[in-house]
């Protein structure tokens, strides 16, 4: 089946603000086994947006439009999908009771305006909102279906998992199942060749590489009658890519991210950890800081972006950074090391490098970063060179540090094992 997106809004239009529910609805879209050929983005005009609609469902089978939902004037996409559609408009009671109910719960009265957003088409599949006043609607016409969703994220994605995605899987004649290998340690260009003679032969399941920031992921997807025979078919592929990438695998669940999985290993080897940061600025604690209960095992984060501040705080000594720099290997070592020394931690990472746009020499060029990581008694320092502008060296080393904080603490305790034998 093919799936078509509308996102409205003159502020979308206009790039006021980023599309973030058209990356989202697209990718959960093809995890269904819809395919996705168009994507439109229109203001709020009633001609346009009907001219957009019409020719969407002319050459799509569901059109999923996001936005235009709300109270005011120029909230248009309930109105014309319904004159589109030959739908006449009704007051839905139980939309006008949930959306008092929502008032009633901040302490708040609606306006008069409020009522328009439970003004429903005739016949239309009502998709309640519990995160906002806007309910969504899923109106059917000559086989095909218009799917009209909130705009604000807090209230499309709820609405999206709660209530489209049985509704469209209601409608496939078969499902589509998908498993994610995330990678960290290797490029993009460096897996797929890898993988090249299983993509060169793939039919079903089928596998594809993506690049993130730092990682690499494949996701692997098979098409069945049910699910359990896809997930079937997805298995011996996902245990040939653990046996050729082995650790550079950090999880193969797509809700876990590389700071989830650092702090759960922390956690579950009762230790606990310390960031001592200058290129970063923070954004590696930020990271790990974002994990819930991460307090169990957060101990402290320094920004020591200045010689001064990575001599007071961390004890790094004045002739390393005269001799070597404060981007060296010697200066991160002693970095994790002074960490140490201040607050005990067992493990203990810093990042030290030139983000750029300036700052950069022939024997040091921009995006030269080095990372240390200590655990136990053991120092790993590593240097890496990033290309991309500030932020992007910056976002590269948070998850270069993040990665070399779980190689190393699988190093430490497969040496524990191995000592043990």
């Amino acid at each position: 089946m093919i799936v078509e997106l509308i996102s409205v809004g003159t502020e979308i239009l206009m790039g006021n603000i980023v599309n973030t529910n058209a990356a989202y609805l697209a990718e959960q879209c093809v995890e269904l086994g819809l395919c996705c050929y168009y994507q439109s983005v229109v203001g709020d005009n009633a001609d346009r947006l009907s001219e957009t609609l019409q020719t969407a469902l002319n050459r799509s089978d569901i059109v999923i439009m996001s936005g235009g939902l709300g109270p005011t004037q120029d909230d248009l996409t309930k109105e014309v999908a319904a004159k589109v559609c030959g739908a006449e408009l009704y007051m839905h009671e139980a939309s006008r009771d949930a959306i008092k109910s929502y008032f009633t719960k901040i302490g708040k009265q609606p306006t008069d305006n409020n009522w328009k957003q439970a003004m429903m088409p005739q016949g239309a599949i009502i998709l309640p909102n519990d995160n906002g006043t806007a309910p969504g609607c899923i109106i059917e016409k000559d086989g095909k279906a218009v799917i009209l969703l909130p705009g604000p994220p807090n209230e499309l994605i709820p609405m999206f998992e709660n209530s489209v995605v049985p509704y469209v899987k209601s409608k496939l004649p078969s499902i589509i199942c998908s498993k994610t290998v995330k990678i960290c340690g290797i490029g993009e260009s460096r897996a797929e060749d890898m993988i090249s003679d299983l993509i060169a032969k793939q039919d079903n399941p089928t596998i594809a590489t993506y690049a993130k920031t730092g990682e690499v992921h494949i996701r692997v997807s098979a098409k069945a009658e049910d699910e359990k025979t896809a997930k079937n078919l997805i298995k011996p592929v996902v245990k040939e890519l653990k046996q050729r990438f082995g650790n550079y695998i950090y999880t193969t669940q797509e809700d876990m991210s590389l700071e989830k999985v650092v702090v759960d290993l922390l956690i579950g080897n009762d230790m606990n950890i310390a960031t001592v940061e200058s290129c970063t600025g923070g954004m590696l604690a930020a990271r790990l800081i974002n994990v819930p209960g991460v307090s169990d095992t957060f101990k402290s984060g320094f920004v020591t972006y200045s010689n001064k501040a990575k001599r007071k705080c961390v004890g790094v000594k004045k002739k390393t950074l005269e001799k070597y720099g404060a981007v060296s290997k010697q200066t991160a070592e002693e970095m994790v090391r002074g960490m140490r020394t201040v607050n005990k931690a067992d493990v203990v990472v810093a990042t030290t490098g030139i983000a750029g746009p300036d700052g950069g020499t022939p024997q040091k060029p921009v995006g030269l970063v080095y990372i240390a990581c200590l655990v136990g008694d053991k120092v790993t320092v590593k240097e890496y060179h990033f290309a991309g502008n500030r932020m992007k060296v910056r976002e590269n080393a948070v998850t270069s540090a993040l990665n070399l904080v779980r190689e190393c603490i699988l190093e430490y305790y497969s040496e524990k094992t191995f000592g043990k034998k």
